[in-house]
């Protein structure tokens, strides 16, 4: 029997800049067991559709006929429409990096037309300075295109947006009824463009099964959008839905109506539920032999699960595969100047995990009981770095980002040793925790091996309120912690949550203090406030009595089950700070408003802060532990073999032999003198560590082979200003 022609599709809308890494790893599996996949990304290719001459040409044609009351701002942008008809196109190619000349023009020309969005421009000096004349253009356009955005939302479809498409209707949808009804609408013409993309690849692949990725409740509308318009135009195609959105939202799914548009619904991992709805195609298998997998069988909702077959491991899950996806024509936007903020949406990331679930998964707040945190599964970095090579060698690309919900310590050390071993380049960042274990000589080969950036949860910045959703870390950890990244250059990005349950207003002050001190010391670059949301899947959320919560609703639904309505009787009026937390940190991201009082940030009275304000600066002076106390850490040499000359110095008229190590580094190069015993014991040790990565010594092993006739102890020689400018040069231990 033939094998069938599978089309995978992320439906709009995630990322602009980079495709979401879903379909790219089914494909790459499943074209290991011999299957033949096409994969679209139709995010990109409805932005790509919408935002050119003749896509933008519909779009004003459209607008100019809406009905009700138009924004002043969006009358302006419609009378400007042959400044933007002619402007459209260079800008879309300048984004792509087609076109990067344009960049003057767009910066000091008046090539742009300008709506409101630029009355909100942050000082483009101060950002960018005099040089950076490509990334402020590249803002500049970003803010165009959002001035369109605004646009269309208004007159031509309400649910567009460029990171989420219609994300409403599918937040904490218990029912199914908004989504319905919104499908039994005639398609707007966002959704018309949409629908030409598939028609297209319809008859261009053919397909027997589509398989629909949906991440975020945004994915969800237009993948149900597009599984009615192949059902309508091919009855016989098979349709799928899987990622994050069910594994989360649609675990308890008792709804019939779905199945009108997708006949499989998968949970967790893909890749095994993949295998088995194909030999299921192919009547190789029967129903209640799936994986992990919703359908409707006599008008009922019925999950199936009777497959014996172990869970596919991260080992064996293979190298994502980029073919199909157009990767020339992915725009990198600069919504925001901070420069580690951007990192979300601007550049081309290869995406992919190092390993599968989180090794801490304890935190309180997070879906730790389902399988994608819970089931934690590490690969070799022999294999990691494999991969890698392989995505370079076929997108050409060498930016990862590594997006585990926190990446092991351990495993990117070992990862950033086997990128250095095989002299592979890369340039990486990625998700953490802020683990004691990131020492700053971590830190540091971490940077080595590529690291730019890291991302990593604070939450609640309160050491009472971090114990008690069991985060691990303290707040003097994570100041240590992200000092060690910023000093080996590293940008440090911190995830931060208010409103946790019995969190009272003094603490979110003071969390906001601790917050204003980590960048006042720069030691943070970047942030962003969430609001605590209980969920399903959570600890809060099974046991919210435990956390001094009382869950209120949603109403029990046949749909999504995920978001939780909850009581907080012991905390805050937590809506009372979202504003004031928002602007904080937006400032403090731009340098601004450190010395500012916490109550210039709000509307209402707040308490001063109970913190010393030189907390965080405490925390990062602490003295650490010295490298005597380190014995049994390995040492590893990031800097080249040195070349050893003897020569002889006379002093008070007596000749003395010196041992002279230079050392010719990338930046400058640099001396050691020290005795010839010394001198020669340093030349063949670091001559062997730069040359041999795979044998681990360690600091008492220097000491075993340290001269006898060096003339001082090993403990005296591990406080002399030789050790110690190797130490800052690029010797580490860990």
């Amino acid at each position: 029997m033939k094998k069938p022609a599978i089309l995978l599709i992320t439906p709009p809308l995630t990322q602009l800049n980079t495709p979401y890494p879903a379909t790219a790893y089914l494909t790459g599996f499943l074209g290991k067991q011999g299957y033949i996949v096409h994969q679209a990304d139709f995010g990109i290719e409805l932005v790509l559709k919408m935002f050119c001459r003749s896509g933008l040409t519909r779009i004003f044609d459209e607008a100019a006929t809406a009905n009700g009351k138009i924004s002043a701002n969006n009358k302006r942008i419609l009378r400007l429409r042959p400044y933007y008809l002619e402007t459209i196109e260079p800008v879309i190619r300048f984004l792509q990096n087609k076109d990067t000349t344009l960049a003057q023009q767009i910066c000091y020309n008046g090539f742009l037309p300008e709506g409101s969005r630029f009355d909100q421009l942050a000082d483009l000096e101060y950002a960018f300075g005099n040089m950076g004349i490509t990334d402020r253009a590249r803002h500049l356009a970003t803010l165009y295109l959002e001035d369109l955005a605004d646009l269309i939302k208004e007159t031509v479809c309400p649910y567009f947006g460029f990171s989420r498409y219609a994300e409403k209707l599918a937040l904490s949808a218990t029912s199914f009824d908004p989504l319905e009804n919104a499908l039994q609408e005639t398609p707007n013409l966002v959704d018309q463009m949409l629908l030409e993309l598939l028609a297209k690849k319809l008859t261009e692949v053919k397909p027997d099964l589509i398989g629909f990725s949906v991440p975020f409740p945004g994915n969800l509308y237009g993948a149900l959008r597009l599984a009615q318009f192949a059902k309508a135009h091919n009855p016989e195609i098979k349709t799928l839905m899987g990622g994050g959105y069910p594994n989360t939202e649609l675990r308890s799914l008792n709804e019939p109506r779905l199945f009108n548009y997708i006949d499989f619904v998968t949970l967790d991992d893909g890749e095994g539920p993949w295998l088995k709805i194909l030999e299921y195609w192919q009547n190789l298998c029967a129903a209640e032999q799936l994986q992990r997998t919703f359908m409707r069988q006599n008008g009922e909702v019925v999950y199936q699960n009777g497959c014996t077959d172990a869970n596919i491991l991260h080992t064996e899950v293979g190298t994502p595969d980029y073919s199909d996806l157009p990767l020339t024509e992915y725009l990198s936007v600069i919504e925001v100047t901070n420069p580690m903020h951007r990192l979300w949406s601007d550049g081309r990331w290869n995406k992919l995990t190092v390993a599968h679930g989180c090794y801490w998964k304890r935190c309180s707040f997070c879906d730790i009981t389902l399988d994608y945190i819970s089931r934690y599964e590490t690969a070799p970095a022999t294999l990691l770095v494999d991969r890698i090579q392989a995505i370079v060698a076929q997108t050409g690309q060498t930016g990862f980002h590594f997006v585990d919900e926190a990446a092991p310590p351990l495993a990117l050390r070992d990862l950033a040793i086997e990128l250095l071993r095989r002299n592979v380049k890369i340039t990486w960042w990625g998700n953490i925790r802020f683990e004691k274990t990131f020492t700053p000589d971590i830190c540091r080969l971490l940077a080595a091996s590529g690291c730019i950036a890291v991302s990593g949860g604070l939450e609640v910045a309160s050491d009472r309120l971090l114990a008690k959703m069991e985060k691990g870390v303290t707040i003097a950890q994570v100041a240590r912690v992200t000092e060690g990244f910023t000093n080996a250059g590293i940008m440090v990005h911190a995830y931060l949550m208010y409103g946790f349950p019995t969190q009272t207003v003094q603490e979110t002050i003071d969390s906001l203090e601790v917050v204003r001190q980590l960048f006042e010391s720069n030691v943070i670059q970047s942030g962003f406030w969430h609001r605590f949301s209980m969920t399903a899947h959570s600890p809060v959320g099974k046991n919210p009595e435990k956390y001094g919560v009382v869950k209120v609703g949603p109403p029990a639904g046949n749909f999504a089950d995920n978001d939780l309505w909850h009581d907080d009787p012991q905390g805050a009026d937590h809506e009372l700070f979202a504003q004031g937390l928002s602007k904080s940190i937006y400032n403090y991201m731009h340098g601004i408003g450190l010395e500012e009082p916490l109550q210039f940030w709000f509307d209402t009275k707040v308490p001063r802060p109970s913190l010393p304000r030189h907390l965080i600066a405490q925390a990062i002076n602490a003295p650490a532990k010295p490298d005597n106390e380190k014995r049994n850490l390995r040492v590893f040499w990031l800097g080249n073999a040195p070349d050893l000359e003897e020569i002889t110095v006379t002093k008070k008229g007596k000749n003395i032999s010196r041992a002279v190590l230079t050392f010719y580094e990338k930046s400058e190069d640099f001396q050691i003198k020290t005795n010839p015993a010394i001198g020669n014991w340093l030349q063949q040790t670091l001559t062997q560590l730069h040359h041999d990565y795979e044998t681990k010594l360690l600091l008492k092993d220097l000491e075993a082979s340290f001269p006898a006739e060096a003339g001082m102890p090993f403990s005296q020689f591990l406080i002399s200003p030789e050790w110690l400018l190797l130490r800052e040069k690029g010797l580490l231990l860990f």
